[in-house]
């Protein structure tokens, strides 16, 4: 199976910032048993290069690990060298496209408008990231692929348990899902892994309903 294949059909992103050397296994470790399989670090973390060589070492047999907020085709080559499976960015930046495209890395890009989603397409983004979408919400998923089925929609930006299916059921193909579940300021005890967890199971639950709801 494909990186972006596996990213399809695990649905679920969790977007990580500003974890640390210490506490960035001890999140995916819980992330990974609540049921989710795919992790987004974003670039603005303090030692992001050390961290993501640490998790792919550590989670790559279980967890999918990429990069986001990356903004430019600098920092997507120091993120691929550090083993990063896919690159998110929040803006179309053709530049980057091509540089990760070049390595053979999924390409993830971010756009809001209808020409800004087509040009990241066409330009070799393998999904684009609608963000942010709680600027709009679901019935802008619907309304993006009804005329765009061809283009992989991943949405970010306001994603919690009370809008995660909505999302689902508007044809969202990818959903991120950053402090509303992964707070890295709040963990700091065993108690607030364990709510980490509880929460984790929530959000997979949620996201297969919608999902075989959708199927039928």
């Amino acid at each position: 199976m494909t990186i972006l294949s596996t990213l399809l059909k695990e649905g679920l992103i969790a977007v990580i910032r500003e974890s640390t050397m210490e506490n960035v296994i001890p999140i995916c470790e819980a992330l990974y048993e609540g049921g989710i399989k795919v992790v987004e670090i974003t670039a603005e973390t303090p030692q992001l290069v050390p961290i993501i060589e640490k998790t792919v070492d550590n989670m790559g047999d279980k967890i999918l690990v990429g990069a986001g907020t990356v903004l430019d085709p600098e920092t997507a080559r120091m993120v691929i060298s550090a083993g990063a499976h896919f690159v998110v960015s929040p803006t179309v930046n053709i530049d980057t496209i091509r540089l990760v495209k070049r390595y053979g890395v999924v390409c993830i890009q971010g756009a809001l408008t209808p020409t800004e989603i087509v040009t990241a397409y066409e330009n070799g983004a393998d999904m684009v990231k609608i963000f942010p979408i709680n600027a709009f919400g679901p019935s802008y998923v619907k309304n993006i692929h009804g005329p765009l089925p061809q283009i992989p929609l991943m949405v970010t930006g306001g994603i919690n348990l009370d809008n995660v299916s909505e999302y689902v059921n508007n044809g969202a193909s990818g959903i991120g899902i950053g402090s509303n579940l992964v707070n890295v300021k709040k963990l700091n005890t065993q108690a607030d892994y364990e709510t980490l967890l509880k929460k984790t199971k929530q959000y997979v639950q949620a996201y297969h309903e919608a999902s075989e709801n959708e199927k039928l």
